[in-house]
């Protein structure tokens, strides 16, 4: 599969990982900084409008 009909996840994926070698970013970085992401992106989809939790309040 090219790169240019893959998902937008994988075609993000490759450019952060070519971001973080060229930048030679350690893996401990990388992925504490990744959990930090995670975190404040799972924060935005529950509070986005029409979140399945937001329906609840």
């Amino acid at each position: 599969m090219s790169l240019e009909n893959a998902p937008d996840e994988v075609k993000l994926a490759v450019d952060l990982i070519m971001l973080l070698e060229e930048n030679q970013v350690s893996a401990q970085t990388v992925l504490g900084a990744l959990e930090i992401i995670r975190r404040d992106y799972e924060n935005k989809l529950k509070n986005a409008p029409g979140s399945a939790q937001n329906e609840e309040r």
